[in-house]
């Protein structure tokens, strides 16, 4: 079936990127690994190739384009080379979308420039130790000072993608008590400094997968934040999280399509090449019965993933809908790739063959945006049920 979700611009791209990654990233990949991050100055190269900027309006540095699709590309050409471009994809899935929706004009012209350019990258901090995805029960406080000057930010996050090298933090916090009615009111949400005096780093988390994907614990003692800094109103932050839980959660199903896409990919090379009895693992019925079931879900796993991206784009993808794309998707993934990883044999379960890297990078894809557990509630109550 021809694919129509790309354009000439985006094929044009994706050469782009390609060229990039083997240049830029390939060569170097293993030390990013074993660092367990990438380096900061690549950040500034992302930024000089225009990958921040492309959803950006014109006038603060971007190219202006209102569409995902140039995001998905990199999400295909990242996993089909088995390589990450580090923390930075919450630099522009997660927390660019709230600075377009809820900046100002002032804070545009402060903050986006920087944003484009790599100079300031950006995280968002909302999990807490304790909370998981209960975001109601936020402990996390942010009252507002005497003279009315700042906000006195007081908590700890953790599980915070791209909280290492991360210098702005679009942070979450009550500024008010919950109501008896409704446990979500009171959030609100600020644009943190990492250089503010009480704002520190703990631990970088040592995770199972994304190794190149820096993640932390951040503390706030005292940590001053201007009132010219609160992104939005007060006390609507939790709304907020919501509007963008969509797009959150269509990148998650498109990147888990690539990540199958590309496990197929690595198996398909590996069989051909490896050879056991005389003959080469492809030969072999079960290989090719295996390989052709995972390109069967692959298949369907690409048409979930472009109806959704074209939905996104058109502002139509409702929460229901981009749960069943991540439900789908990261299952899929989770699927495909395990049966990939098995056609490697013990090479598979070594850390110099990208499957197994996938294997553990996909891992996380069920959990986070929404656990698939939250995602099967999600559509189960739009089904009326």
């Amino acid at each position: 079936m021809r694919r129509t979700v790309f354009n000439e611009d985006h094929e044009a791209f994706r050469e782009t990127i390609r060229a990039f990654i083997e240049a830029e990233v390939v060569p170097v990949y293993d030390e990013w690994f074993a660092a367990g991050q990438a380096p900061r100055d690549f950040y500034y190269k992302l930024g000089e190739l225009g990958i921040f900027g492309i959803s950006v309006p014109e006038e603060f540095g971007g190219a202006g384009m209102d569409t995902h699709k140039f995001e998905a590309v990199l999400y295909e050409e990242t996993a089909r080379a088995g390589v990450q471009f580090g923390g930075s994809g919450v630099h522009v899935l997660l927390a660019l979308p709230y600075l377009k929706m809820l900046a100002t004009d002032e804070q545009k012209k402060r903050f986006l420039p920087k944003f484009v350019s790599g100079e300031e990258m950006w995280a968002i901090a909302m999990t807490e130790p304790g909370t998981g995805s209960d975001l109601a029960g936020m402990k996390t406080t942010a009252k507002l000072s005497a003279d009315g000057t700042h906000y006195v930010l007081n908590g700890a996050k953790t599980f915070i993608t791209g909280g290492v090298h991360a210098d702005k933090v679009i942070v979450c916090a009550r500024t008010d008590a919950p109501s008896a009615e409704d446990r979500r009111h009171g959030i609100s949400l600020f644009a943190v400094d990492t250089r503010s005096e009480g704002y520190s780093v703990g631990r970088k988390l040592d995770k199972l997968g994304l190794k190149t994907s820096d993640t932390a614990e951040l503390a706030f003692v005292d940590v001053k934040v201007p009132v010219e800094d609160l992104l939005g109103e007060e006390n609507k932050g939790f709304s907020y999280l919501g509007h963008n839980l969509a797009s959150e959660r269509w990148g998650i199903a498109f990147g888990a399509y690539a990540q199958a896409k590309a496990a197929v990919r690595f198996a398909k090379q590996y069989v051909q090449e490896r050879t056991v009895f005389g003959k080469p693992v492809a030969h072999f019925q079960n290989t090719k019965f295996e390989l052709a079931a995972c390109q069967a879900e692959v298949d369907a796993a690409e048409a979930v993933a472009d109806r959704a991206t074209e939905a996104l784009d058109a502002g139509e993808l409702t929460p229901a809908e981009a749960a069943s794309a991540k439900l789908f998707c990261t299952e899929v993934a989770h699927r495909v790739i395990d049966r990939c990883l098995q056609l490697h044999g013990g090479y598979g379960y070594m850390n110099e063959y990208p499957i197994a890297r996938l294997y553990a990078d996909n891992r996380v894809n069920r959990i986070y945006g929404g656990t698939s557990e939250i995602m099967k509630s999600i559509i189960a109550k739009d089904m009326g049920l």
